[in-house]
């Protein structure tokens, strides 16, 4: 499970300002290996890579150990795409990769609403998905999911603001993520229209461990596990081990350019950091014309 905050074509420096929690077992390698043998893969999320440049290509982003995909990833064109699993019960254990996505955009040229579109017709080979594909230069960001099913999948252009999305519809009105969309906000209003400590709004805001009331559950799966998964930052113990938030990222994008990508990752039970730093030259170019002019 993931939950992300985004600020859209809403703040006078920043195009956009993400901040994403991944959720996973801890102990990587030694689930892996139960999970392998007793449960089918395509139900849960599997060991991660820090976010770093992919080899032979311009993805910057975490990876899928197992099936190389990933749940959040930008390319030095511009290009945004992220994904989060939608809630249920039951699962294909014979659907695609989720993961592979977000892969397929970032490596695409089709603008954000044409590769959503032809996405569409075969959507319903996944499991249930929410995706995020942005191209920063055009200002493009479109959402769709591929639930409920049976239902038509309708792309949505996304409209400039502050936004929330976890394991249901985008703006879905989980305790969660009200939670977070409450807290963000204020932050944005206390940092005003200046540079925004990433850091210390990631701390303040993602590690959140608030939960639910037992009455405030969606009521998709058992009710236990919901109110373990209903809080922003995520940490239960299960026969398995302990499953829980094991990266917290902060993606900002300023109109000049600039990107950071900054990472706090859990290895070895030590909470590690990453942060990567480039510059989408279309941007950069754009501003350099409209100084000259």
């Amino acid at each position: 499970m993931c939950i992300a905050a985004f600020v859209w074509q809403a703040h006078p420096l920043y195009p956009l300002i993400l901040l994403q929690n991944r959720d996973e077992y801890h102990d990587r390698q030694v689930i892996f290996t139960l999970l392998s043998y007793y449960l089918d893969k395509r139900k849960h999320s599997w060991p991660t890579d820090p976010v770093a440049w992919w080899a032979g290509c311009d993805i910057l982003g975490g990876r899928d150990a197992v099936a190389g995909g990933t749940w959040l990833g930008c390319s030095r064109t511009g290009r945004v795409a992220f994904l989060t699993n939608v809630l249920e019960l039951h699962s294909l254990p014979e659907a695609k990769s989720r993961g592979e996505l977000p892969v397929l955009f970032l490596q695409s040229r089709k603008n954000p609403k044409e590769f959503a579109e032809e996405l569409a017709k075969e959507a319903h080979d996944y499991n249930g998905f929410n995706l995020i594909l942005a191209d920063i230069p055009s200002k493009s960001m479109v959402y769709f999911s591929n639930r409920p099913e049976g239902e038509p999948i309708v792309v949505r252009e996304v409209s400039p603001g502050l936004h929330v999305l976890s394991n249901a519809k985008l703006n879905s009105p989980w305790l969660k993520v009200e939670r977070l969309r409450l807290n963000f906000k204020e932050q944005l209003e206390n940092y005003g229209k200046g540079e925004i400590p990433v850091k210390e709004m990631l701390q303040k805001l993602m590690r959140d461990t608030v939960k639910a009331d037992m009455s405030e559950l969606p009521g998709i799966c058992s009710p236990e596990w919901e109110f373990n998964l209903s809080s922003i930052f995520v940490e239960v113990l299960t026969p398995l081990g302990c499953y829980g938030t094991r990266s917290s990222v902060a993606l900002t994008i300023k109109t000049n350019g600039e990107v950071s990508f900054y990472e706090t990752y859990l290895e070895k039970g030590i909470w590690k950091e990453r942060t990567v730093n480039y510059c989408i030259q279309k941007l950069k170019q754009i501003e350099i014309e409209s100084q000259l002019n």
